[in-house]
């Protein structure tokens, strides 16, 4: 006698219903009887209710499996349930491929948002504000690629990567940001020095730069 292996039974169309319930379907399949076999229909997707007692008594839930059984039946059972029957390329009608970004970010670990200040503060036209734009950049690429590399970058590099980030329409006076350290983070500014007093120099500075970046009044 030949053993009865799952792996030479017809395939399970919906697995979370079991063998038994597809042969069910299979039965009401063969049901002449118009009135009985919808009878017999419903009494099945209260069957399938209790095989899946985490399925909660809602309409949504209903419809489904009723859509199920003809899910199950390969479109083919007729029955007169109380929802219309699925349509077989609305139910395996694949989802529309979503595109990939194709936008190419020039420096993954500064992001796309910073290429995007950058390409604001070429619009300033004042340029204490300017200046202020980018130096509030500075401390941000800093801040962002300690984050991403566990290491600190130097102002020159930060200072090449506006530049070319902006093609060349952002400049700033070196010399000024290295003596006052302007391109290290806002964490950073409040450091002492070796008698504990707050970096006056780096503090006065920074009061007098303009907020970059202003927001907008509605």
């Amino acid at each position: 006698m030949m053993n009865d292996y799952n792996t030479v039974k017809e395939r399970l169309i919906l697995k979370e219903y079991g063998r038994n319930i597809q042969m069910l379907v299979q039965h009401l399949q063969q049901i002449e009887d118009k009135e009985d076999r919808d009878k017999k229909a419903a009494t099945l997707t209260t069957l399938m209710k209790q095989i899946n007692p985490d399925i909660k008594d809602t309409p949504e839930v209903e419809q489904k499996l009723w859509d199920d059984i003809h899910i199950i039946s390969d479109f083919e059972l007729e029955v007169e349930g109380p929802f219309p029957k699925p349509e077989r390329d609305v139910v395996y009608k694949k989802p529309r491929r979503v595109s990939y970004n194709t936008n190419q970010i020039t420096f993954k670990h500064f992001g796309k948002n910073i290429e995007l200040l950058v390409e604001k503060a070429t619009t300033l036209e004042d340029p204490e504000e300017q200046e202020a734009a980018i130096i509030h950049i500075g401390k941000l690429m800093k801040t962002f690629f300690y984050s991403y590399n566990k290491d600190i970058i130097d102002n020159s590099v930060v200072y090449k990567n506006i530049r070319k980030l902006s093609k060349s329409k952002l400049d700033i006076d070196m010399n000024k940001v290295n003596e006052f350290n302007l391109f290290e983070p806002q964490k950073r500014d409040l450091r002492r020095d070796n008698e504990g007093k707050p970096r006056e120099t780096e503090n006065r500075y920074k009061n007098k730069t303009k907020r970059p970046f202003k927001r907008r009044k509605n």
